[in-house]
């Protein structure tokens, strides 16, 4: 491995201008960890990845990197690119066993952060380097959120998770309350109430994005981001349909064919999927058949009938008329992006969503009621792990000169 990784890093040219750098959402110094790593410096770069990225670890194994710090190296318009995130999960994994340092001395002021997924586990970090109280108060039973529960295993270890979480959020002192929605029995007002001066919101996107078709109520019909929570769960049988044709209806094809279905179609609605080609590419390699330009008209006990659909070159889509056609199948997932539950906006006064149900807030992360952050999917819709830490890396700052300025009113 570590051959391999200096290899790599051989191969970077430490561009004065890197494009690598440019193309990173959360502007990862990439030449300069290279730089560390080939001067044996390991714990320097792996200590730079960390304050730059907390979610680093994850990042290098999830991220979108044909797209992003790998898409842009020179190196990739003739060649090859530096594979960055190879180079990226040896170094942070490796120094990851090194992060054991306990609390920073306390501040004194409680914060309060609502989902453990992405941006709430980044926002955590921050404000406790800073010595906040910070408690995470998380809907389900462990940190991760769509880290857990909607990525695949093969995809994302989960032991990366339970790292993160032991690391950065126990020793870090950051107390966790899991099985706890906020907007039930404990509502906003309360940790007000309570003393928290800043609360963060960052409950994703768990809400699946419904056809509206008929059928779409049938026991054989299941929704993409439900599945990937628990796939053990369920019985799809031998051959399944799968509507959409994303990263994560990749991720959904790619588990139900290790769980044993045999026959697997991703049916996109165009003649490209929106899927990166990476995933895009694995999924063709384990046996996922794709089938383009077809949209479903309805779900029925034996499969889904699609429609043939003509795609403009200006991206308008004209169904043909009598192209119907049944394809049959034991089961059904749709897979068609997902959109925010809105149990905390219907049950806290003054905080507003957008039309979508998605958190209104500014660039830093104010929403409309004083006090209240909020960033990644539950305000941007679903999008990438690393946009997601790039933003909330600036709401943390926000919220923290949020507190210090209410402190500074009360002295």
């Amino acid at each position: 491995m570590a051959l391999h990784i200096m290899d790599e890093a051989n191969r970077c040219l430490g561009c004065k201008v890197p494009q690598c750098q440019q193309g990173c959402p959360i502007r990862t110094p990439i030449p300069q960890v290279i730089r560390l790593l080939k001067e044996n410096r390991l714990d320097e770069a792996g200590r730079l990845l960390f304050e730059n990225n907390p979610l680093t670890t994850v990042c290098s194994l999830i991220c979108n990197h044909e797209n992003q710090c790998e898409g842009h190296c020179v190196l990739a318009k003739k060649g090859a690119a530096v594979h960055f995130s190879s180079i990226e999960h040896y170094i942070s994994t490796f120094y990851a066993n090194k992060l054991t340092e306990g609390p920073a001395p306390s501040n004194g002021i409680k914060a309060a952060i609502i989902g453990s997924g992405p941006a709430g586990i980044t926002i955590a970090i921050i404000l406790a380097r800073y010595g906040y109280d910070v408690t995470i108060f998380e809907s389900r039973d462990r940190i991760g959120g769509v880290l857990r529960y909607g990525i695949p295993a093969f995809r994302l270890p989960k032991e990366i998770l339970d790292d993160i979480k032991y690391r950065h959020i126990d020793l870090k002192g950051i107390k966790f309350r899991p099985n706890t929605q906020i907007g039930s029995a404990i509502g906003i007002d309360d940790l007000f109430r309570d003393g928290y001066k800043a609360i963060f919101v960052g409950t994703g996107v768990w809400k699946p994005n419904a056809l509206h078709i008929k059928g779409e109520t049938f026991g054989n019909v299941h929704f993409g981001i439900n599945y990937l929570n628990n796939p053990d769960s369920y019985r799809l049988g031998h051959r399944v349909t799968v509507i959409g044709a994303g990263n994560a209806a990749m991720d959904v094809a790619r588990t139900a064919i290790r769980k044993g279905v045999q026959e697997l179609t991703c049916f996109s609605i165009t003649r490209q999927v929106a899927a990166s080609h990476h995933e895009f590419s694995y999924a063709q390699l384990e046996g996922v058949q794709f089938e383009y330009n077809k949209a479903p008209v309805e779900i029925t006990d034996r499969g889904v009938i699609f429609r043939d659909v003509v795609e403009g070159e200006d991206g308008s889509l004209t169904p043909v008329p009598g192209s119907e056609k049944l394809y049959e199948s034991d089961s059904v997932i749709i897979s068609i992006s997902q959109g925010p539950m809105n149990r905390i906006v219907s049950t806290t006064q003054g905080l507003r969503a957008n039309a979508r149900g998605l958190l209104v807030a500014d660039e830093t992360g104010h929403t409309t009621r004083p006090g209240i952050f909020a960033s990644g999917d539950v305000v941007n819709g679903a999008r990438t792990v690393v946009e997601a830490v790039a933003h909330s890396k600036v709401v943390a700052e926000s919220m923290h000169q949020y507190m210090q300025g209410l402190a500074a009113q009360e002295d």
